[in-house]
């Protein structure tokens, strides 16, 4: 039996009729059409499916879509500044962080969700924060350099 759940998703209200066992993940790729979240395990281990929920990072495969009613999610599409790239997305690329993309918009939404609550923080702290990311291109330091940048920058 559906149930109806409210939730904003890249500063946009949905309401919506789900089934009890859809995930957030589904919900936003099929229903939505928001792609940029990626489904690769499906078991919260690879990280490609993150997006932020009310500012934490939160695999989305692991979440019901009856749990995110009244919550506020951030996938990647709604990352983009009117300026153009975030800084953080920005920084992915000017570093070479980017290799296949598979990752990287979990990656993003890690870094982006970790200097939110912590605008400066150590190699260790962001080494953490994209610790639940897996990236099979890059070996990390890339990514984590990025980090770095937009964090001396400030973002």
């Amino acid at each position: 039996m559906k149930q109806i759940i409210k939730l904003t998703v890249n500063d946009q209200e949905y309401e919506l009729a789900v089934e009890p066992n859809l995930t957030l993940l589904d919900l936003l790729r099929y229903d939505l059409g928001l792609t940029g979240t990626k489904k690769g395990c499906d078991e919260g281990d690879c990280g490609a499916c993150t997006v932020i929920m009310d500012g934490r990072a939160v695999s989305s495969c692991l979440i019901l879509a009856v749990q995110a009613n009244g919550r506020k999610i951030l996938t990647i599409e709604g990352v983009e500044t009117e300026g153009g790239l975030h800084p953080i997305q920005q920084a992915f690329v000017e570093n070479g962080a980017i290799q296949c993309g598979f990752c990287t918009p979990g990656m993003i939404l890690s870094a982006k969700a970790l200097l939110d609550r912590n605008p400066h923080p150590d190699e260790q702290e962001i080494r953490t924060a994209i610790s639940g990311n897996l990236c099979r291109c890059t070996g990390y330091q890339k990514i984590v350099e990025a980090i770095e940048e937009v964090s001396e920058k400030g973002s």
